[in-house]
């Protein structure tokens, strides 16, 4: 690694693990989606925060992430289109109708198309919870060029590698979070009454998020 350029990478680690365990707004999120939607859900909304990571490592190795950094406008349309879309995933699930628990509508559509439904569209949810969250943006920027030595000859490849044990690290813990959550949550399975209440609980969380990225200042 110090080929690279890439300094106290132990201590880089470590403070990626403090920073994982320490709950989030991603955490929030997985945690939301695995509790309202079970497993499979909480898992695919890990892998599309991790791939919104993998945009933000790219973008700080290649100077990026300090453009936009550098922007206000840039800055403030990120953070209130994110904050927007934090809300509006709320929204849909304090208003969904308990319809789709309902045993008329399982008993008509396939196990394919019923798994095939809400699970397509969580994986980029996740992504886009992640890429459009501006704290991240100003996270990575200032996170890891502490990591990497000022006179390195090949800055971006040394950024890429320490993006790289970054998401590794968070993808694990997050499907560990997403994989507990669900099993905790299992025996409301079949409940729709416990069910809808859990989407009224997230769906209030998920806008709680959102607004409080929309006050988030750089």
């Amino acid at each position: 690694m110090t080929a690279l350029g890439i300094v106290n990478l132990p201590l880089f680690m470590l403070a990626v693990f403090l920073l994982n365990v320490t709950p989030g707004p991603d955490t929030a999120y997985i945690v939301g989606r695995s509790v309202s939607q079970g497993r499979a859900a909480g898992l695919l909304s890990s892998l599309g925060v991790s791939a919104g990571c993998c945009v933000h490592v790219l973008a700080v190795a290649f100077g990026l992430t300090a453009l936009l950094a550098a922007s206000t406008v840039a800055f403030t349309v990120i953070k209130v289109v994110g904050a927007a879309y934090l809300i509006y995933l709320g929204g849909r699930m304090l208003l969904a109708p308990p319809e789709r628990d309902d045993a008329t509508v399982e008993q008509v559509e396939t196990p394919a198309a019923k798994r095939a439904r809400p699970l397509k569209s969580l994986f980029m949810q996740g992504f886009l919870t992640n890429v459009l969250n501006p704290k991240v943006v100003l996270f990575f920027l200032s996170f890891f060029p502490q990591f990497v030595d000022p006179l390195a000859a090949h800055k971006a490849l040394a950024f890429l590698a320490l993006g790289a044990v970054f998401i590794v690290m968070s993808t694990i813990w997050n499907s560990l979070v997403a994989w507990v959550a669900a099993s905790v949550t299992r025996r409301v399975a079949g409940k729709p009454g416990i069910k809808r209440w859990l989407d009224r609980v997230v769906g209030t969380a998920f806008i709680g998020l959102g607004a409080r990225l929309a006050f988030t200042t750089r």
